[in-house]
């Protein structure tokens, strides 16, 4: 197993730069996960430690040994990719197997390892099919028992469940952190999909334009995001926000909208007059709370056991979530409570979290 260490990593392409300056520590066996939206560099850094993509500056350390300019096969690293890559013409077994006879390993060498992965892997009663013979659950668990054969220190994962449909990402997702659970080795895993790494990090790295916004246990993330665009991409449905003017008076302090709307907030997290935006996570919100929030229903989502109401307060599009059958048709108007203790404050011009 390995540590990773990142230290003012950045790449550029000529003259536009795409990473900037990343500084990461990965504990060795620890479970990463690098969240972002597409085209935020998480899948370069992500090249850039397996050695697919040059470094254009700073220094990546694995394993205690710099790793700049070493090539990927000398890193001890596995890398399970967005395609399954698999040869169509080779049975399981010899797909499995092809990394261990290119490096000339002894048949009875790499078989029992073989045999091992497959066994924790679902796939001893497969190993001689060809890949066309197995569903696309059953092929990603191949391209990772390629990646456990070669007993590596550090994993590598590329979207690796975005090729799969919802139920078998749930089911791969559950594996896939099973297997980390078993083998304890570092993993570094890229998604878009902020499900997936709430449900599988030890850690999540959220990026943004080639930057990390910020760091930290998954639940640590989802109560207390650092700024605007976390709060924002952490979540589903999305957090709701709406801005104000903070003001205080005999009934205490309140953010104001610009229609004249107040909400309640709480004692000295806001200097008055500033300029505030207010955040809610959906599932917070009392639908029919006596606070007296104006919010008119437009459209009604259920989905089982969660109702989800998507209307308007101020102007600004908001979703609540119940678990309750609200007695509501889009048209109507209720009213919000939106408890003190889950309120999220923002600066409205740095997008940075006031605490």
């Amino acid at each position: 197993m390995a540590a990773v260490q990142l230290n003012g990593i950045y790449k550029r392409y000529g003259e536009t730069q795409v990473v900037h300056g990343v500084d990461l520590d990965i504990e060795d066996g620890e479970f990463v996960v690098l969240v972002g939206p597409s085209g935020c560099g998480k899948t370069t850094l992500m090249r850039m430690i397996a050695g697919l993509e040059d470094i254009s500056g700073g220094d990546l350390t694995i394993g205690g040994t710099r790793a700049n300019a070493l090539p990927p096969q000398q890193r001890n690293i596995s890398m399970v990719f967005q395609s399954y890559a698999l040869y169509p013409h080779l049975s399981v077994y010899d797909n499995i197997a092809f990394g261990p006879r290119i490096r000339k390993e002894r048949e009875d060498g790499f078989k029992p390892r073989i045999e091992a992965a497959a066994k924790m892997l679902n796939l001893s009663n497969y190993l001689d099919r060809l890949p066309r013979a197995l569903s696309g659950g059953q092929r990603q668990r191949v391209a990772m028992g390629r990646a456990v054969v070669r007993e590596p220190s550090l994993f590598l994962f590329d979207e690796p469940l975005s090729n799969l449909d919802a139920k078998l990402r749930v089911q791969m997702r559950t594996e896939i952190k099973a297997l980390h659970q078993r083998l304890r080795n570092t993993v570094v895993y890229v998604t878009h999909d902020q499900i997936e790494a709430m449900t599988m990090a030890d850690r999540i790295v959220v990026m943004n334009s080639g930057r990390i916004e910020q760091i930290g246990r998954p639940l640590d993330l989802y109560d207390k995001p650092g700024n605007l665009f976390v709060a924002s991409f952490l979540g589903s449905p999305s957090m709701n926000f709406v801005a104000g003017s903070v003001m205080s008076d005999a009934r205490g302090t309140a953010l104001v909208l610009d229609d004249g709307v107040r909400i309640a907030l709480p004692e000295g997290r806001a200097t008055q007059g500033a300029r505030v935006t207010l955040g809610i996570r959906p599932e917070h919100i009392e639908a029919g709370g006596a606070a007296d929030v104006p919010f008119t229903v437009e459209v009604i989502e259920p989905t089982g056991a969660e109702t989800h109401l998507y209307g308007k307060i101020g102007g600004n599009s908001w979703c609540v979530t119940t678990r309750a059958r609200p007695g509501v048709e889009p048209g109507q108007r209720m009213t919000l409570g939106l408890p003190l203790a889950h309120l999220h404050l923002f600066d409205t011009e740095s997008g940075k979290r006031l605490d």
